[in-house]
């Protein structure tokens, strides 16, 4: 795109496509983990077990990544916009029908059911953020974005979900989400527009806007490489998430006030994480910020772990912990992912990445934690977390570099070298 197309970048089209695809990505947050800080209630509710709870959550995570594999390149083909808005609109009646769940087959279906439009919104909706912003704003806004889910999920939903159990049955809090996103896939129809082609070109490093075959994205050294990363770091989200309630309170002993105020670390620690490290990978690099953030990540469960029953230590260190994680998936899926391959395939990367950390890291990995916390002990949960960003460290070392202003200092830097006639 021309310097002059840049300065004239419609920046107001920018703020209100952004607010809204990040709006529909934190009631996407809300919807997935909102169900976690009323695990214990509906335990005794409904009768479960810790194994039970590894398999409502990773149903959930399978159905997401098989959704998010055919989403992503369903929105490459005819378009993001068709695809977003069906999506919000299922997932915003299905979460208020979990609330009728009356048993674990019930409550299993309905989280099966509700991780298909889950997924299929992510992609394409990342693509659609990706798409409206300008280059140089890349990573700065898709960790807008892609911080509302935890924002939603993992930091508002425990505090005010264990606000509400004290006066409102878990049932009817499920059904309260569904008006706001039936409000925001609204707005979403009269905003959401499709990008010029010039537009598009200005935001991968493969000056492709061709058809692709699916196939062709293994071609992609990156995009192999985010696959197995994305499945290191929910492993570590996951595990953490679905199974931290029951720790808290069965194995340290908090009250259950105490187990949201830790709980909403992943949430703040990690809406924080999408912005910021995005943001300056803008500027010196994706490839030093993952490396930066697994690491972090690492040493920061590591001392997760040495804790006892310290509700502020555990939550500085579980909000360190999320930070870094939450960094690592926003540039995983979304920068990472979208500047490694031509235009066709953007949505396509994203959802095949999504797809395989979701279906074995989100679907498999709490199911065998469940597994270990049922047979076991529940303390033992979290060497399977420190595991996945141990594999994420030394999987991130093979990255190429993709930001475009490092790209371009790099260019200058090294300039080729003219052939002689």
């Amino acid at each position: 795109m021309s310097a002059n197309a840049m300065r004239n970048w419609d920046t107001a089209y920018e703020v209100k496509a952004v607010a809204l695809l990040s709006l529909g990505f934190g009631l996407v947050g809300l919807d997935r983990y909102m169900i976690l800080p009323m695990f214990p209630t509906i335990m005794k509710d409904l009768h479960l077990g810790y194994q039970n709870l590894g398999e409502i959550t990773g149903i959930l995570a399978i159905t997401w990544g098989i959704a998010a594999l055919f989403g992503g390149r369903l929105s490459d083909l005819i378009g993001r916009r068709r695809v977003v808005l069906s999506a919000i609109v299922v997932f915003s009646l299905l979460v208020g029908i979990s609330g009728l769940a009356a048993g674990l087959g019930t409550l299993l279906l309905v989280r099966a059911l509700m991780g298909l439009p889950d997924g299929a919104y992510t992609p394409p909706s990342i693509i659609a953020t990706l798409e409206a912003s300008k280059p140089s704003r890349h990573g700065f806004n898709l960790g807008i974005e892609q911080m509302m889910q935890p924002l939603f999920g993992l930091a508002l939903a425990p505090i005010l979900v264990t606000q509400l159990l004290q006066t409102v049955s878990w049932r009817w809090i499920f059904v309260m989400v569904t008006p706001f996103g039936l409000i925001v896939a609204l707005l979403l129809y009269f905003v959401l527009r499709k990008p010029t082609e010039a537009e598009e070109l200005a935001h991968t490093t493969v000056h492709d806007t061709s058809m692709h075959k699916w196939g062709d994205l293994f071609q992609y050294r990156n995009i192999i490489h985010n696959m197995i990363g994305m499945l290191c770091w929910l492993t570590c989200l996951v595990v953490t998430s679905a199974m931290l309630p029951s720790y808290l309170i069965d194995y340290l002993h908090l009250s259950v006030p105490q187990m949201g105020f830790v709980l909403s670390a992943t949430g703040f620690g990690g809406s924080a994480g999408c912005v910021v490290m995005p943001a300056i990978s803008d500027r010196i690099g994706r490839k030093p910020m993952m490396l930066i953030s697994s690491a972090a990540a690492l040493v920061s469960l590591i001392g997760f772990m040495q804790i006892g029953a310290h509700p502020l230590i555990l939550f500085l260190l579980l909000l360190s912990t999320h930070f870094f994680t939450f960094a690592a998936i926003t540039l995983t899926v979304g920068p990472i992912s979208a500047e490694s391959v031509p235009v066709k395939l953007m949505a396509a990367a994203s959802g095949l990445v999504i797809c395989t950390g979701e279906i074995f890291g989100g679907g498999i990995a709490p199911i065998v934690a469940g597994f270990v916390a049922e047979n076991f002990g529940i303390q033992n949960i979290l060497p399977l977390a420190v595991g996945g960003l141990a594999v994420g460290f030394v999987n991130s070392c093979f990255l190429r570099e993709t930001a475009p202003l490092r790209l371009r200092r790099l260019a200058l830097r090294n300039p080729p070298v003219p052939v002689a006639p």
